[in-house]
């Protein structure tokens, strides 16, 4: 017996509301950026719903290429927000100027 998927597009969908709150409502830069993981997460997890529902592996593949490029793109912003923090010791997206004209 499986799970039907409307439970897990609707964990999909809070997840991604949850994150797009995040985004919207934080001024720490990591918060933001836990936020976007979030998000990224909760389309993956629609992704490998719908290829799980249809017995197609393309949008498992292609959640599978996304984490590869969440993964590259934690290191880098990680290594932004270290660096802002190194300067100005603060990660307050407020107090961040130095990325502006």
């Amino acid at each position: 017996m499986r799970t039907p998927i409307a439970y897990y597009l609707m964990l999909s969908g809070i997840l991604f509301m949850l994150g797009t709150v995040g985004v919207l409502t934080r001024k720490n830069a990591l918060l933001i950026f836990m936020s976007v993981e979030l998000q990224l997460n909760a389309v993956n997890l629609a992704l490998v719903a719908f290829s799980r529902l249809h017995d197609d592996l393309t949008g498992q593949v292609l959640a599978f290429f996304s984490m590869v490029v969440a993964a590259a793109e934690v290191v880098v912003g990680l290594a932004i927000i270290v660096a802002i923090y190194r300067r100005r010791r603060s990660v307050d997206v407020d107090d961040v100027r130095e990325l502006r004209w």
